[in-house]
């Protein structure tokens, strides 16, 4: 039988790997119920034009008008706004990929589980800011997660030779996030302070989006998927490593009570761990690059440098803090980007802005969504004033 798929974010880097396996799996294998993108109506257009899909859907209400005329006479639903994407993500759909950008994608994702089936999700910041909302819904909904991030998709894989028991993870020693270090891996603190935004998004392996190279810049991405990997892998915090890799070979590992290691590899494209979460629990085929370990030659491996990368650091301490520590932690970062990239910022700036803002707001209780963004929202507000007051000094 076709499973009924939902793309929330699909003109991304994501959207579009995932609309890529469509086009290529076997006719009637797919078929697409709603697309949703920020604005970019040209690109969403042209995706739903090709899928057939039922509807589609721009965040932006400015564009509402050229989507609909991009559509008309196809029979294909149009909509915008907030609340239209909100509705995309509650529409039936078997398996839901939720690829939306930042704490802005939370309540589609929240929507999607709601309704239950499979969330495949690469907005890692859901589970950042809501982690414990997001897994209750899910848990209510009966709804599945399958991680689309190159590492926890690893771990997922690897877990499955964790065994049974009543306690299934009694016997993982320790889980391994491996990162690539980024374009910054290799530079001085006095190299990384003049480093502009061309610079941080010139990702020497994955080709990605501008925030998400940033934060692999300053390894914020790697901290923002330690705390996912704890929320999703219940170990302790202490026994999730994030280990430096430049090859992007290994891309996660999970170390087991008997000595074993058991570890996935694969070339760096995300449409490997998208075709994995797209054919689970089957496997689907994918026209990756394969895997070649001869020329590939050889496996390094680091430990990230604490002061260099501080963002692994405060990553660790706003997982310990509790409350709502990650969420401002995740919106901090959100706008100490957003900044850089406007060039309101420097490099380093980023990861001290985060720090204070921190220090600042402590790690508030939140116990339900408008609270969460409530705080969301109160985070960005003191980032921004500490960056203004960075650049005034």
């Amino acid at each position: 039988m076709s499973r009924s798929v939902t793309i929330l974010g699909s003109t991304g880097s994501v959207g579009r790997s995932t609309v890529a396996l469509l086009e290529e799996a076997p006719a009637g294998a797919f078929r697409v119920e709603a697309l949703v993108a920020h604005r970019d109506v040209t690109g969403l257009a042209a995706q739903a034009r090709r899928l057939r899909a039922r509807c589609a859907v721009v965040a932006d209400p400015a564009c509402y008008g050229a989507l609909r005329d991009a559509l008309s006479g196809t029979g294909i639903e149009t909509a915008a706004g907030p609340g239209a994407v909100v509705a995309a993500a509650s529409r039936p759909a078997d398996w839901t990929m939720a690829a939306i950008v930042g704490a802005v994608g939370l309540p589609a994702t929240l929507a999607a589980l709601a309704r239950g089936g499979v969330l495949a999700f690469a907005n890692k910041e859901s589970l950042v800011c809501a982690g414990e909302i997001v897994l209750a819904t899910a848990r209510a909904a009966g709804a599945t997660l399958l991680p689309v991030d190159s590492e926890h998709n690893a771990i997922f894989q690897a877990l499955e030779a964790r065994g049974g028991g009543a306690d299934p993870y009694a016997t993982v020693e320790k889980i391994v996030l491996t990162a690539s270090g980024g374009p910054c891996r290799t530079m001085t603190l006095a190299e990384m302070a003049a480093v502009t935004p061309e610079a941080a998004i010139r990702h020497p392996i994955w080709s990605m989006g501008a925030k998400i190279s940033v934060d692999s810049a300053t390894m914020m991405n790697k901290g923002l998927e330690l705390i996912e990997a704890v929320r999703l892998f219940p170990v302790p915090e202490d026994r999730v490593e994030v280990l430096v890799h430049p090859q992007s070979t290994v891309h996660g590992l999970v170390q087991y009570a008997d000595g074993s290691v058991v570890a996935q590899l694969g070339t760096p494209d995300m449409r490997t761990p998208i075709a994995h979460a797209l054919a689970w629990p089957a496997r689907m085929a994918a026209s990756v690059p394969r895997l070649d370990l001869v020329t590939l030659g050889r496996l390094d491996f680091f430990a990230p440098d604490p002061v260099r990368f501080p963002a692994l650091r405060l990553a660790r301490e706003s997982l310990r803090a509790g409350g709502g520590a990650t969420t401002i932690l995740n919106a901090a970062n959100e706008t100490a980007v957003g900044l850089f990239l406007d060039r309101r910022l420097g490099f380093l700036d980023i990861a001290a802005v985060v720090e204070e803002t921190l220090d600042r707001l402590g790690a508030p209780t939140v116990t339900d969504l408008s609270a969460i963004l409530a705080l969301d929202g109160a985070a960005r507000n003191e980032a921004a004033r500490i960056a203004a007051e960075r650049a005034a000094a």
